[in-house]
């Protein structure tokens, strides 16, 4: 059966790839994309449609059809500003899509969240990312899956530099990485696209947390 697909954040690392990933199998028949700025790219499945965050209550016709969609919305405190504009990107804006996406009918959301993700944690981003995920969780979608990645590789439009020295120290240690260590390998944001659109093709109802290592294999298959 084909389906139509949502991306909220197809300009960042993993939103491009799964952006791509779906465009690339045939069971996916749209692709709907919600940016700020067009993306470079053409293909017949692909609409693109600008929109402004702060009111995306104006486009809520855009979710009308879709069956599943990919929040893979984020960013830094350093590019937001503040923690107050992180969190409308981190937070607010995933929670804002899902509650219109809900009331359309869409059927399921899969997010990218971040490894140690925790409501209640002591630390900022962990929290913001905990916080979004309860949120999502309480919506009520048929299929409601997060996605917990370490440190994210690949190639960024915006310049990282601690991301950057982390990724290569990560690398080089990889090897090792085994046991419990696996949970902290690092992953390609092509692996996580890749391991979201199977989850997504699957079409397995109920709530579904994967973890790192469970990530690097189901973005193998």
């Amino acid at each position: 059966m084909l389906r139509i697909a949502m991306v909220l954040g197809a300009t960042g690392l993993v939103g491009k790839a799964v952006t791509e990933e779906l465009l690339n199998r045939d069971s996916w028949e749209e692709v709907r994309v919600l940016v700020r700025t067009p993306l470079a790219i053409e293909h017949p499945k692909l609409k693109q449609i600008v929109v402004d965050w702060e009111n995306l209550r104006n486009y809520t016709e855009s979710f009308e059809g879709v069956h599943s969609i990919f929040c893979c919305l984020g960013t830094t405190i350093k590019k937001a500003g503040s923690q107050e504009k992180f969190e409308r990107v981190d937070l607010h804006y995933p929670l804002d899509a899902a509650a219109i996406a809900r009331e359309q009918g869409v059927k399921q959301f899969l997010v990218v969240s971040s490894i140690g993700a925790q409501a209640k944690s002591r630390n900022f981003y962990s929290r913001t990312k905990g916080r979004a995920e309860e949120g999502l969780t309480a919506i009520g979608f048929q299929g409601m899956h997060i996605f917990r990645p370490s440190l994210l590789l690949g190639q960024r439009e915006e310049f990282r530099l601690g991301e950057r020295v982390g990724a290569s120290l990560m690398k080089a240690l990889d090897f090792v990485m085994v046991g419990k260590a696996a949970k902290y390998r690092a992953i390609p944001g092509t692996t996580v696209a890749r391991a979201m659109v199977n989850i997504a093709s699957a079409d397995t109802r109920g709530l579904h947390i994967y973890t790192n290592e469970v990530i690097h294999v189901i973005g193998k298959r």
